[in-house]
C-alpha cells in the first residue's frame, strides 16, 4: 500500500468539496434553494458548460491526491517509501512523462526541431533533423505519418463513442421507469423532457469523450502537443497546469469573499462611523501596489523557507505552500473592488420599502442583512467572482512573469507562458507551448463564464420568472 500525503492545498481542495456536497443535500431539502437550480438545469448551454467544468474538476482531484509508492525490500518488516511525492494522475500518465525527448518537436512531429550532430554508420559527422527517441518511432516509413494519424484517430474515435453509447444506456437505465419501456426513456433523452436537460448533457459528454479517447490513443505514438526546450511533453504539461489554475481560481475567491460580503454589506446597510472605518479600509490597501505588496509577501516566505527547510524536506511541499501564500495575498488584495460594489448596491437596496418595513416590525439587523439583502446582491457577487476567476488566472501568468508566481518547479499554464515568450522569439517560432496554454485556459474560462451566467439570472431575483 502506498503512503498518501496530504498537502495542504490538497486539505482545503477537500474541505471546499465537501461544503459543495454538504450545500446540495441542503439545498435539495428546502424548496426556495432548489427553484433557481431548476432554471439553471433547463438552459442548454449551461448543462454543456457544467459538463466541460466537471471534467476540469476531476482532472484537478485526481491531481489532488499525493502519494508515496512504496519501495521493493528484501526485509518484509522494514517498510519503505520513495521519497517523491507523485499524485494519482502521475501514475495514471506515467507514459507520458517518461517519453523525455532531447528538446524542442512539433506537434505529431517525427523528427527533431532543431538541427543535431549525427554520425553515420561511415563515421561521417552530419548535421541534420534527427528522428525523435518515442514521437512516431514505430514508423519505418515517416512519410505515412498523415495515414497512421487518420487511422489512430479513427480508432480513438471508435473507442470513445462505444463509450458514449455505454454511458448513455447507464443514463436511461437510471432514469427509466418500472411502467416505461426502454426504448421510450431514450426517446425522452433526446426530446429533453424532465427536469434536467439530458441531451446537452449526453452530447457534450460525448464529445469530451471522444476527445479524451482520440488525444490518449495518439498521445501513445506521438507527442500531441510537441515538446518544449527540455524535451517534456506539452501536452502533459498543460493538464497537469489544471490544477494550479483551478486553485489560484478557488482559494483565491474563498479568501476573498468573506471580506467583501461582510464589509461591504455592513459599510452600505450601516453607514455612518462604520461607513467611514471600512471605506478607509479598502481605500487604504487599494493605494498598495499590489504587485510590490504581492513580491515582499513571496519574498519573506522564500527567506522562511530557506531558513527552515528542515519544516519542508520536499520541493513539493515547498512548492505548495508557497502556492497557497500566493492564494492567500492575492485573496487580500482582491476583495476591494467587489466590497465597493456591494457598499453601493446595498446602499441603494436598504431605501427599499420591503426593507423599511422589515425595520420598523423591529427585524433584527442580522436578519435583515442574511434575508433581504444578501439575496439581491448574491447576482453581483456571481458575475464578479467569474470575472475575478479570469483575472486571477491571468494574474498567475502575470506574476509567474516577473518571478513572484507560483513555485517554477510547479506546471501552471504561467510558467508554460513565461517560457514561450523567449520561444516566440525563434526563427522558425515555437509556437505550441503558447497556443497549447491558451486552449486549456480559455476551455477553463469560458466554461465557467457560461455556466455562472445562468446561475447568475437565475439568482438574481428581479429576473427570476
Amino acid at each position: 500500500m502506498p503512503q498518501f500525503v496530504f498537502l495542504w492545498t490538497d486539505r482545503l481542495i477537500f474541505l471546499l468539496l465537501g461544503a459543495i456536497i454538504a450545500f446540495t443535500i441542503y439545498a435539495l431539502r428546502h424548496e426556495h434553494l432548489r427553484a433557481p437550480w431548476r432554471q439553471v438545469r433547463q438552459r442548454p448551454l449551461a448543462m454543456s458548460a457544467l459538463v466541460v467544468l466537471l471534467a476540469y474538476v476531476a482532472v484537478g482531484l485526481l491531481d489532488s491526491v499525493h502519494l508515496r509508492s512504496r519501495l521493493a525490500s528484501d526485509n518484509p518488516q522494514a517498510v519503505q517509501y520513495a521519497p517523491e511525492i507523485i499524485s494519482v494522475l502521475d501514475l495514471i500518465g506515467e507514459p507520458l512523462i517518461r517519453r523525455t525527448e532531447v528538446s524542442f518537436s512539433a506537434p505529431f512531429a517525427t523528427h527533431a526541431f532543431v538541427k543535431e550532430v549525427v554520425e553515420k554508420p561511415d563515421g561521417r559527422m552530419t548535421m541534420e533533423y534527427p528522428r525523435l527517441r518515442y514521437g512516431g518511432r514505430h514508423l519505418h516509413n515517416p512519410n505515412r505519418r498523415v495515414a497512421d494519424i487518420v487511422a489512430k484517430s479513427f480508432k480513438g474515435v471508435i473507442v470513445g463513442g462505444l463509450i458514449w453509447m455505454l454511458l448513455v444506456v447507464v443514463v436511461a437505465a437510471l432514469l427509466r421507469r418500472r411502467d416505461e419501456m426502454f426504448g421510450q426513456t431514450l426517446a425522452k433523452l433526446v426530446r429533453g423532457d424532465g427536469a434536467i436537460l439530458w441531451w446537452p448533457v449526453t452530447l457534450t459528454a460525448g464529445a469530451v469523450i471522444v476527445l479524451i479517447s482520440v488525444v490518449v490513443n495518439l498521445s501513445t505514438y506521438y507527442h500531441v502537443l510537441g515538446t518544449d526546450q527540455v524535451g517534456q511533453d506539452v501536452l502533459w504539461r498543460s493538464v497537469k497546469s489544471i490544477r494550479t489554475g483551478l486553485l489560484v481560481g478557488t482559494l483565491t475567491t474563498l479568501v476573498m469573499l468573506p471580506f467583501a460580503l461582510l464589509l461591504g454589506v455592513a459599510a452600505g446597510y450601516f453607514r455612518g462611523w462604520v461607513d467611514d472605518v471600512i471605506q478607509y479600509t479598502y481605500t487604504t490597501l487599494s493605494s498598495i501596489p499590489s504587485v510590490l505588496l504581492i513580491a515582499a509577501a513571496i519574498l519573506s516566505l522564500h527567506v522562511y523557507i530557506t531558513t527552515h527547510e528542515e519544516a519542508f524536506p520536499t520541493v513539493v511541499e515547498r512548492a505548495d505552500l508557497r502556492l497557497l501564500f500566493l492564494c492567500l495575498i492575492l485573496g487580500l488584495t482582491n476583495w476591494t473592488g467587489l466590497c465597493r460594489l456591494l457598499r453601493g448596491e446595498t446602499l441603494k437596496l436598504r431605501e427599499l420599502d420591503y426593507i423599511q418595513a422589515a425595520t420598523a416590525l423591529g427585524v433584527r439587523n442580522a436578519q435583515i442583512m442574511a434575508r433581504h439583502i444578501l439575496p439581491n446582491v448574491m447576482h453581483l457577487v456571481l458575475i464578479t467572482v467569474v470575472l475575478d476567476f479570469s483575472l486571477l488566472v491571468l494574474a498567475e501568468a502575470v506574476l509567474s512573469y516577473v518571478g513572484v508566481g507560483v513555485d517554477p518547479s510547479t506546471d501552471s499554464w504561467g510558467n508554460m507562458i513565461n517560457s514561450a515568450r523567449l520561444e516566440m522569439a525563434r526563427e522558425p517560432i515555437v509556437w505550441w507551448s503558447l497556443t497549447s496554454a491558451f486552449a486549456f485556459m480559455f476551455g477553463l474560462v469560458l466554461a465557467a463564464n457560461l455556466f455562472a451566467d445562468a446561475v447568475r439570472d437565475a439568482l438574481d431575483p428581479r429576473l427570476r420568472k
